[in-house]
């Protein structure tokens, strides 16, 4: 039964399991392939309850970190800058990074991120983002591994929010207007 708010389950908590047990292993063919260093890297908030998972499911030496950015001058509008809130903790040069994020909207945040750890000159730098709406999609972002496309609606659960609160759903649910049964289209994710 969904929670309060909840219209509908999208993606169930089995096949959430399924799709990181999947990346996981394509992952994990990838850098024994290529071999290098591995730094994981999380963006904050959204991506941490996806990340724990994907990293168990990695079958790598691997490091982890994160990095938390705002876009955000209030809880709904991209300002469309991306400021630091929380750096990572070492120097990625020369480091293969896994740049890990919970969905990709509009490709903004994502696309700034990418280029400023780019900039930090890392040994290679590869994406994954556990879902992604190509529908919104306003810049052309690379998603090296990527869980699964979802349509214009606006999703909570399994670490993604509205106004911090139903991460900790174990499936991806649409969020309606409170009281209403209809789905919630105000906001993006980045």
């Amino acid at each position: 039964m969904p929670e309060k708010g909840i219209t509908k389950i999208l993606i169930p908590e089995q096949e959430i399991q399924t799709i990181v047990k999947s990346l996981g292993r394509e992952i994990t063919r990838h850098y024994r392939k290529n071999g290098g260093e591995l730094l994981v890297v999380g963006l904050l908030k959204g991506s941490f309850v996806f990340m724990a998972d994907l990293i168990r499911s990695i079958e790598y030496p691997l490091m982890v970190d994160f990095l938390a950015v705002s876009s955000y001058t209030d809880a709904t509008v991209s300002s469309g800058e991306v400021t630091i809130k929380m750096d990572i903790g070492e120097s990625i040069q020369g480091k293969s990074i896994l740049l890990v994020e919970d969905i990709v909207d509009t490709g903004y945040t994502f696309q700034k991120v990418i280029r400023l750890l780019e900039k930090r000159q890392p040994a290679s730098l590869k994406t994954c983002a556990f879902l992604s709406k190509p529908s919104r999609r306003e810049v052309d972002v690379p998603i090296d591994f990527f869980g699964r496309d979802i349509p214009d609606e606006f999703v909570c659960g399994y670490g993604l929010d509205y106004a911090q609160k139903y991460r900790n759903l174990p499936y991806i649910g649409v969020l309606g207007a409170v009281g209403s049964g209809k789905p919630l289209r105000v906001a993006t994710h980045e």
